[in-house]
Parts: structure tokens; sequence; C-alpha cells
């Protein structure tokens, strides 16, 4: 399992910094849609400046447009590019014919994305599937919990994520789990008083588990 860390809602000085420091310290960085929004292919540009150990995840939440889309956030340095899993069967086709001409990764973003949706846009084996709880839920999420039960159900779909309000505890239940081959942990992280320490505690849980 790795550990992607997601940098959201700070100013694009604030998340260079961030990202210099987590270089190496985190499997994946994220540059979340906010970021996205407010600076758009500058910050995928000059984050991917900062990792030199890091693999750097755009959260284009690309719903339309996919494979322009994507082609441009490869192009200013992503390693994986996301795509809501809400959009149609042709933009996600569009998308992931983008990501493997590129040799890179698509990562669906499951968000109230239904079963019978699921079902329907499954055949996409290199892909990462996100399973992700809305911040503004205001109902919790059992992460391990969720993450078996998309497993019974889909049980072909091979690469799996989870995000959504996640805690050092559900981490440490989901690498007891191994059925996940991403974590994203964004606030607990981002926000924490010491985010070296916290990210460190993040990494040992879900390695050390994995051992």
């Amino acid at each position: 399992m790795k550990l992607q860390t997601a940098i959201d809602r700070i100013s694009l000085e604030e998340a260079e910094k961030l990202a210099q420091q987590l270089n190496g310290k985190t499997d994946i960085l994220e540059i979340g849609t906010s970021l996205v929004k407010d600076y758009g292919n500058v910050a995928i540009e000059r984050i991917r400046q900062k990792l030199t150990q890091t693999s750097l995840l755009v959260d284009s939440k690309t719903i339309d447009e996919g494979a322009y889309e994507f082609n441009q956030a490869f192009h200013y340095g992503g390693d994986i590019v996301t795509v809501m899993g809400a959009a149609s069967y042709d933009t996600i086709a569009a998308c992931y014919e983008v990501a493997q001409k590129e040799n890179k990764t698509m990562m669906i973003d499951l968000l109230e994305v239904s079963d019978e949706k699921i079902a329907s846009i499954k055949d996409f084996p290199k892909a990462i599937y996100a399973l992700h709880h809305s911040i503004d839920r205001k109902d919790k999420m059992e992460a391990a919990a969720s993450v078996a039960a998309f497993h019974r159900k889909f049980p072909e779909i091979k690469r799996l994520a989870i995000a959504g309000g996640i805690d050092l505890e559900q981490v440490k239940k989901l690498a007891q789990q191994d059925l996940l081959e991403v974590v994203i942990v964004g606030s607990k992280i981002v926000k924490a008083q010491d985010p070296i320490k916290a990210v460190s505690e993040f990494m040992e849980a879900i390695h050390n588990e994995n051992n």
C-alpha cells in the first residue's frame, strides 16, 4: 500500500514549500483540485520541480474534454491524473487512452457513483479506482468496511484507493486488510502541527504493517 498526501486549499507558495519538505517522505504527492483551479498548469509545473523522489498526482477531476485535460496534466509533470467516474464512458476511455500512450496512470474518482455505473466502467485494468467520501457529507466513513464491501462487489477491480477523512487508526486497519493500493490522506498530515512528523507516522503504519 502507498501513501498519497493531498495538498489543498493553500497558496501556491505554501504548496511548493510543503512539496519540497515532503519530497521522498510520501509515496505520492497530490495537487488538490483547489490548487489546480486556483493556479492551473503553473501549479503542476512548479510543484513537479520540487519532487525528485515522489510521484505527482494531479486531482483535475476531469469530467469532459478528457484527452485534452489529461494531455495537459501529463505534459506539465503529472504522473497520475483523476477523471470522475460520473463522466461518460467515452470521456473515461479517452483519458485512459492518453494515460496508456504516455505510460502514466489514470485514477477514477468514484465520488457519489452508483454500483450500476461502476459496473459499466470496470474494464480499465491499469486504472486506479478511488473510493471517495465527500468532504461536504455530514456522515463518517468506516474506511476498512467500505473497502471490504467494494472488494466483495467488484473483485475484478484490482487497483483500489480510498480518500475522505482518513486518520492514522484507519490507515493501520487498511494496512492489515491488504486490499488497497493507495490510501489518500490530506488534512491529517497537511494541517498537523508538524506535517513531517505526521507523514512519517502514516508511512510507518503503512509499510510496517505490510512487512
